[in-house]
């Protein structure tokens, strides 16, 4: 699957959102991606995912798990594993760690890759890398359905993505004055009250 066909899978979504945006990370962008747009029709998410699967085959040989983070990793990081045969498990945060939970394990000798839906800092994908180092099993690497970082996203492994966007991100004290004149929304979900 080509990054253009990628993007139109998200555009015939409804699913790239144009204005001023304040992202999980707290940084401000004029583009932002409604991943859950994309989740909700399981017909679209298999098929970005099937080939998610085959990149991380391609790349990293047979895997026995995927780990993905909560909550938006959860539906990619499920389809993945599926593609590729194996389990899929999640992490969650416990008093702001990541950690597995619900009985979840790592077995020893596992080969494990991470999924992630949209990387744009790289900051979960960190901290889901740092609570999966704590259990035992081999740490490939981590695929992504879209890579927002333009490849400057720094994981300590591998990160492989289907499509790879330089989507600029600003500070709140330094925005382009065209942005600034558009008030910003928050449309993800860290920091919504439960």
């Amino acid at each position: 699957m080509t990054s253009d066909e990628v993007l139109a899978e998200f555009r015939a979504a409804g699913a790239l959102m144009e204005g001023h945006f304040i992202l999980s990370s707290g940084l401000r962008s004029p583009l932002f991606i409604q991943k859950m747009r994309v989740f909700e029709d399981p017909a679209r998410t298999e098929t970005l995912c099937r080939a998610l699967a085959a990149v991380i085959r391609e790349r990293f040989g047979a895997v026995d798990l995927v780990v993905s983070p909560a909550m938006g990793g959860i539906i990619p990081g499920y389809e993945t594993a599926r593609a590729l045969g194996c389990r899929a498990v999640f992490v969650e945060r416990v008093d702001g760690e990541f950690q597995l939970r619900r009985g979840f394990e790592i077995k020893p000798g596992e080969r494990v890759v991470i999924v992630e839906d949209i990387v744009t800092t790289g900051l979960s994908s960190r901290e889901c890398i740092t609570a999966v180092r704590k259990h035992p099993g081999t740490l490939l690497g981590e695929g992504c359905l879209i890579d927002r970082s333009g490849g400057t996203a720094d994981l300590g492994l591998p990160l492989i993505s289907l499509c790879t966007l330089d989507i600029p991100a600003y500070a709140e004290d330094s925005l382009p004055s065209e942005l600034a004149a558009i008030p910003a929304v928050k449309p993800g979900s860290r920091g919504l009250a439960a």
